[in-house]
Parts: structure tokens; C-alpha cells; sequence
């Protein structure tokens, strides 16, 4: 075959090759106006009554820590040791530096000069309810920012349990202790 008849050939093939509907199909910008919807806007108003996938949210107590406009004075999760674990592990990253290790409010961060946080260990801390701590984790309070983007819900309630966790640690007395584990209480204090 000779340059002559494939050359036009493949100028043709070329040619209807540069189409360029698919690559710029076309489209309305966001916000922008239409001749197509009798309302002239791009933009569809929602469907009155519709949720997005996984946004629904229902659960009060788990998402926001209340019920009924009150803090929920019990955890919405059940409560395990798995839990106060991941409490743990979250608090150290994300609490400690401004609370302490131990909840006293003596963290690195209030060392370096930095507003120092209540203790855990007041007695008006202990009596809150643990919505209020969840409450605040998640919307923040006074000098404290909000987590709500950097700390999952359910690890927001495992620190509410680790907290309470340390409460009790830092407030507990004999009888707070099981009959059976305080003879070994009273063993490894003797040894």
C-alpha cells in the first residue's frame, strides 16, 4: 500500500478520533443556573424526610451522651476491660498531655505554663455525670477544644470509662475491695 492511500487514511482515523465529548461531557457547576428545572437552579433541594447512609444518629445516649436534655449518668456501651484498656491507651494520647497520667491535671503541657485543668479527683469531678465527660471530649469546654474529629464515638466513651477508672483508683478504700482479693491486698503489701 502505497504513503498516498494511507496517509489520508490515517488523517481521517486521526480526525474522528479528536472528539472530545466523552473526555468534556456536558455539566452544570455547583450553585449555577438551569434552563432544564422549572425553579432555574442546578442544585436539587434534599427529599424531605431522608437520612444519609450512616448519618442517621438516633441512639442520643451513644452519639451525644444524653436523654431527655440530661447527661446519662451510665456508660451506653457495656462496660468490659477491653474497653477501659482502650480508655487507657486513648487517654495517654490524647488526654494526658494537659491531665496527667494519673488525672491530677498536672500534664507535660502544664508544665510548660500552659491554663492547668481541674483534677479528676475533686469531688465535684467525681460526681459528674459520665454524659458530661462525653459532652465535653466532644464539644470541648473552657480552654479545651473539641476532639469530635480526631476521636472516634466509641473511643470517646472507653476515656469516659478509663476516667472513671481513675477515679476510683485514686479514691478507693478497703471496702471498696472484694472479700476475697483483700487477703491478697494485705500479702503483697507485707511483702
Amino acid at each position: 500500500m502505497s504513503a498516498k492511500t494511507w496517509l489520508p487514511l490515517l488523517a481521517l482515523a486521526a480526525l474522528t478520533g479528536c472528539r472530545q465529548d466523552m473526555h468534556d461531557p456536558p455539566r452544570y457547576r455547583a450553585q449555577g443556573s438551569s434552563d432544564f428545572f422549572s425553579d432555574g437552579r442546578v442544585n436539587r433541594p434534599v427529599v424531605e424526610g431522608t437520612v444519609a447512609r450512616g448519618q442517621l444518629r438516633a441512639d442520643t445516649k451513644f452519639y451525644q451522651g444524653r436523654e431527655g436534655g440530661e447527661f446519662v449518668k451510665t456508660l451506653p456501651v457495656e462496660l468490659t476491660k477491653d474497653l477501659v484498656k482502650r480508655g487507657q491507651e486513648r487517654y495517654n494520647i490524647y488526654c494526658s498531655p494537659c491531665h496527667g497520667m494519673v488525672g491530677d491535671g498536672e500534664g507535660m503541657v502544664v508544665q510548660r505554663g500552659f491554663r492547668h485543668p481541674p483534677s479528676f479527683h475533686l469531688e465535684r469531678m467525681r460526681e459528674l455525670p459520665v454524659g458530661h465527660y462525653y459532652d465535653v471530649i466532644t464539644n470541648g469546654f473552657g480552654a479545651m477544644s473539641s476532639y469530635a474529629s480526631r476521636i472516634p464515638v466509641k473511643d470517646r466513651w472507653a476515656i469516659v470509662a478509663y476516667v472513671r477508672a481513675l477515679q476510683l483508683s485514686q479514691n478507693a478504700t478497703m471496702q471498696d475491695v472484694p472479700e476475697a482479693e483483700r487477703g491478697k491486698l494485705s500479702q503483697e503489701g507485707r511483702q
